[in-house]
């Protein structure tokens, strides 16, 4: 009677599995993308799709975040920036970029052309590998900071900032590409973060450009607009926006692992059974 329940109970499991897999297909497939003007926040900026992208708003990225990708729930997101041929399930899957929104207030960018990229990188290397040991204790794999993939460049005029970072994870044979394109405003960064590996470096860099033109903050929320003794100032510069010193404080870089390395292993690879299933099934329905 007792190895009948336990079989029961693992039938029961299996196919409650499944059921929740085809209700999260189902769901993928039903996503809704945008093309065209997109406004993100409440009418905090406005993105222009480029063209050979499709956007998805905020709820439906945090979904595809949460209950395909694994990642833990985060409300922040503002949207995601696909591929138009693409889905986050599809075996052509190369990158993804989210959008959210730090409100750490006005970032002086009086710091811009003093700081030393390469002192800077140095001075995040110390800081992720000191931080190795922590994050063994916590059950995450180590991680190295191996070097830029893109150097910083800030554009004083447009005041958006972006770089990239090759990162070696415990373990992965191919390293982390992280791209972070920060555009400064009245109250905040808008934060956009590309994640994939280093192999498709050549990729995102020639469609850098086109994202970057492509958002912009509405008018009241621009750089422009700030009001000195009114409006807040934020507690770091250029340098420090780069470096995460801040965020590294409130554990940015355990997260890095948590959170991101999820998605970048998660939209390439690493949904393992769940992403083979998702495409048997894909290719059942199209029969």
């Amino acid at each position: 009677m007792r190895h009948l329940t336990t079989i029961l109970f693992g039938l029961f499991l299996f196919t409650s599995t499944l059921f929740a897999e085809d209700d999260i297909l189902k769901k993928v497939n039903d996503l809704k993308y945008q093309t065209g003007s997109v406004t993100i926040g409440d009418k905090l900026a406005t993105i222009k799709v480029p063209k050979g992208f499709k956007f998805l708003d905020a709820k439906q990225s945090q979904f595809v975040l949460h209950e395909v990708w694994g990642n833990p729930l985060n409300e922040g997101i503002l949207g995601m920036l696909f591929k138009s041929d693409q889905t986050p399930i599809s075996d052509n899957f190369t990158y993804a970029l989210t959008y959210s929104f730090s409100e750490d207030g006005y970032v002086s960018d009086s710091d811009a052309n003093e700081i030393n990229y390469d002192d800077l990188l140095k001075s995040m290397k110390e800081d992720i590998s000191e931080g190795n040991e922590d994050r063994k204790k916590e059950g995450y794999p180590t991680m190295e900071l191996v070097g830029w993939a893109n150097k910083p460049y800030y554009d004083s005029s447009a005041k958006k900032l972006h770089w990239a970072k090759e990162l070696q994870f415990e373990g992965d044979s191919v390293n982390t590409l992280n791209y972070n394109i920060r555009i400064l405003g009245r109250k905040g960064i808008l934060e956009l973060n590309a994640i994939s590996d280093i192999e498709k470096l050549k990729l995102v860099q020639s469609d850098i450009p086109a994202i970057l033109a492509s958002t912009e903050f509405n008018d009241g929320e621009k750089y422009s607009d700030y009001s000195p003794g009114v409006d807040k100032m934020a507690a770091y510069g250029i340098g420090g926006l780069i470096a995460g010193k801040v965020l590294a404080k409130a554990g940015f870089f355990a997260m890095l692992v948590k959170f991101w390395k999820i998605i970048a292993i998660g939209a390439v690879a690493a949904l393992g059974f769940l992403k083979k299933f998702f495409a048997k099934k894909a290719d059942n329905s199209s029969v």
